[in-house]
């Protein structure tokens, strides 16, 4: 499965190998394993720069990009922590501005599977405990960490402590983890995901956050207040407006900033939340000016990205490719607002099987021309019958990506979309491996 990746280096593949041969015990759930394996391991994660750490639905991955050029253009050290990767496992683990290389990588990956070996880590917990050895051992000025799933029981909320956190918007997803009945906690959906990832926040530590719904608010206030830690939100305590700029005030008073280079409106609501995220913590100083170089210099892979000439979009006939990660209807609506001023488009489709298969479909309904139907390399996937229901349009199925490119008609773009697994094998027929 595309979650362990597959390297070319013998030593790093000896361990994914390893990886890939991991799972989560059935019914296990919190973070006592590990919490036991960083023990075993000297706890790196009480050792870390200072951590900006960042949950949400949407967004979060983004949040952290803009967080990561930001501390950078300031001329600071910044280690991050991001997932999944899209091509290579290293693109999980990046040190001091440059991905993990190889060597480092593979001695890491042994070191945290030799340790834990009679406890059965899951993936995430190997890789989350690879990342903390990283970071306590090699000297940074800040770090920025994403959370994976969730957030309360996510791995990486076994750290003590952070400059700041942050939640970018929430959505439904991942309903079968963290919409699970559980005893004292919010019923509602919205407000039990609000739960979730609000429980990342730390005594003491500013819990930065986006406007939510009125039940999703309340729950980040009441989860928020019971750590003692307090909540600076968006509409209450910071804003933005996005109108030509990014027009950010709060307590401290305005900043106009640039729009990102990052197509669609809502990557400057995420460079916004990364800013107040920013201006309410006191771990390092950061200058208005590196504020907006860091804005207009970040880049993302896969969040709606125009993709450059290569074997893929060559296919294309000189149209216009657009790549998109997105799987749920909050990044569907996203997608479709960017739409909104470009030509109609060519959808093709590779979505798991558990996801909402009308969540990128529904609201591209009016710019679509045509679907076509692709898999999620290494893992279940929607069939065109899944697609129908919601689309007037006749929905075709293929067996690669440039199978589907090839027999489009010679009019209107593509957008090719639906899965991270499927952007990454995109990327990497289209020769633009992350780096």
């Amino acid at each position: 499965m595309r979650d362990f990746a597959i390297s070319e280096n013998p030593a790093v593949q000896a361990q994914l190998d390893r990886l890939g041969a991991l799972s989560l015990p059935s019914g296990r759930l919190g973070l006592d394993t590990v919490r036991e394996l960083c023990a075993r391991l000297g706890n790196p994660q009480d050792s870390l720069p200072p951590v900006f750490h960042v949950a949400g639905t949407n967004g979060k991955g983004s949040t952290c990009t803009y967080l990561r050029y930001i501390l950078e253009a300031e001329g600071l050290t910044v280690h991050s922590a991001t997932k999944p990767h899209l091509v290579r496992y290293n693109e999980r683990i990046r040190i001091a501005g440059s991905l993990i290389d190889d060597a480092p990588l593979a001695a890491l990956l042994k070191e945290v599977l030799d340790a834990g070996a009679d406890l059965e880590p899951s993936f995430f917990e190997v890789t989350t405990v690879a990342t903390f050895l990283a970071f306590a051992r090699i000297p940074a000025d800040a770090c920025v960490i994403e959370t994976g799933l969730g957030g309360r029981l996510d791995a990486t909320n076994v750290m003590p402590t952070a400059a700041v956190c942050g939640i970018a918007t929430l959505g439904i997803d991942h309903e079968a983890f963290l919409l699970t009945p559980e005893q004292g906690v919010p019923s509602a959906p919205l407000a039990r995901i609000a739960f979730e990832k609000a429980s990342i926040a730390k005594p003491g530590v500013p819990l930065v956050t986006m406007a939510y719904s009125e039940d999703a608010a309340a729950s980040v206030i009441e989860t928020a207040a019971r750590i003692g830690a307090p909540v600076i939100m968006r509409g209450r305590d910071w804003d933005a407006d996005i109108a030509g700029l990014i027009h950010y005030r709060d307590e401290r008073g305005e900043l106009p900033l640039p729009l990102p280079a990052l197509p669609g409106v809502h990557q400057a609501e995420n460079a916004a939340l990364a800013v107040a995220m920013i201006r309410h913590q006191s771990a390092v100083q950061v200058t208005p000016g590196a504020v907006g170089k860091g804005i207009l210099d970040a880049r993302w892979p896969a969040r709606l990205q125009r993709l450059r000439s290569g074997p893929i979009t060559d296919l294309a006939g000189g149209r216009t490719v657009w790549l998109d990660g997105g799987h749920n209807p909050d990044a569907g609506i996203a997608i479709a607002r960017h739409l909104e001023s470009q030509p109609p488009v060519h959808l093709i489709m590779g979505m798991l099987a558990n996801k909402d298969p009308s969540a990128i479909l529904k609201p591209l309904a009016d710019r679509a021309l045509s679907i076509s139907v692709v898999p999620a390399p290494g893992h279940d996937a929607h069939q065109p019958r899944d697609f129908a229901p919601f689309t007037a349009l006749p929905v075709q199925s293929f067996a690669t990506v440039p199978e589907a490119m090839a027999a489009l008609p010679t009019q209107g773009n593509v957008l090719i979309a639906g899965s991270l697994y499927l952007a990454g094998e995109v990327l990497r027929l289209n020769n633009e491996i992350p780096d």
